[in-house]
């Protein structure tokens, strides 16, 4: 090995004295990748087992309702808010499945598909490609604080930020006041 001479040696402490920063955020990247993982599992198998799988994630118009009535019942002005949702389209799951052609003697080809099936350690489950969420084709809601413009305005924003709609598909109508119901 070669012995370092006097301006070498310089050199070399310029050089650590220049990029004493970025040698020490390299130097931290390498340790934190030799890091071990505190015996968290590395198995991802494992980890996807835990999560909820999206065919078991469901979808319930009337507790969106429920949800979307009580956070615009907070709207400044709105009052007592209730929202009525249509669908246009329900939730649907998309399967894989293998599609393969068929060619009879005749020449004529045609489509046979099945749907894809693994053999887990839990029996037979369908391989979901996604899943799509409904889509909304109107909403309605009715509060008693309808008559401020500015309340019609920030409720039918929020509905339309929450489901995707566009104005045109939301009405804001006022509803009765607690006093009047009473009467």
């Amino acid at each position: 090995m070669k012995k370092l001479t006097w301006p070498d040696r310089a050199r070399l402490k310029d050089f650590f004295r220049r990029y004493q920063y970025i040698l020490l955020v390299i130097a931290a990247g390498v340790l934190l990748l030799l890091w071990p993982n505190g015996g968290q599992k590395t198995d991802r198998t494992e980890e996807a087992a835990e999560r909820p799988t999206p065919s078991q994630e469901s979808f319930d118009l009337d507790a969106l309702e429920e949800k979307l009535s009580g956070v615009l019942s907070q709207v400044e002005g709105a009052g007592q808010v209730t929202v009525a949702l249509t669908l246009k389209s329900g939730m649907e799951r998309v399967l894989a499945a293998d599609r393969e052609t068929v060619t009879d003697p005749g020449g004529r080809s045609s489509w046979t598909t099945e749907t894809v099936i693994l053999d887990g350690n839990s029996g037979e489950e369908t391989v979901q490609l996604t899943q799509n969420y409904p889509t909304f084709q109107g909403a309605v809601v009715v509060c008693q604080g309808a008559g401020d413009p500015n309340v019609r305005l920030l409720l039918t924003q929020a509905v339309s930020s929450l489901t995707g709609l566009g104005a045109d598909r939301i009405t804001v109508c006022r509803g009765e006041s607690p006093r009047q119901s009473n009467q």
